[in-house]
């Protein structure tokens, strides 16, 4: 029987991120700071909901090519938030699925649930929903460095 990877995902106080990616008796897990990363965007007039997503799917991404060095990474995931992307305050993500190479993952912890991402405040807030169906390719240098890794 094929053993299935399971990718877990969890919010620690409201403080960081956990992204943690097992098969068998292999693991791999980083932590987003939100602190820091807030900080960072806010410095930088970029915002914050917007590149915490982009974050969160490279972190994801990297997170299983150290157990499973893979081409393509599908993910699909829900977004809502309490205004356009780019000036949103909060944020729910719901990961729906993720798949590596033909390869599904089991989910655990798929919700992530954010607030006070933004400084400002916006009275015109249009709430916002969408699903995300994304592939990302990694480079084959990148790909094989990974496998290098594993071997």
């Amino acid at each position: 029987m094929a053993v299935s990877p399971v990718l877990v995902i969890k919010v620690l106080d409201n403080t960081s991120v956990k992204v943690r990616v097992r098969l068998r008796d292999d693991f791999s897990e980083h932590v987003i700071v939100l602190n820091s990363i807030l900080t960072y965007y806010w410095a930088n007039d970029l915002p914050p909901a917007v590149k915490f997503l982009e974050l969160l799917e490279s972190v994801i991404k990297r997170t299983i090519n150290e157990v499973m060095p893979h081409k393509n990474l599908n993910l699909k995931y829900e977004v809502i938030a309490d205004n356009e992307l780019e000036k949103a305050s909060s944020l729910e993500i719901n990961i729906i699925e993720v798949e590596t190479d033909d390869v599904g993952f089991k989910l655990d912890g798929a919700q992530i649930v954010l607030n006070n991402l933004s400084k400002s405040i916006d009275e015109d807030k249009k709430e916002f929903s969408k699903t995300f169906d994304k592939n990302i390719e990694t480079p084959d240098i990148v790909l094989k460095r990974y496998q290098e890794m594993i071997d």
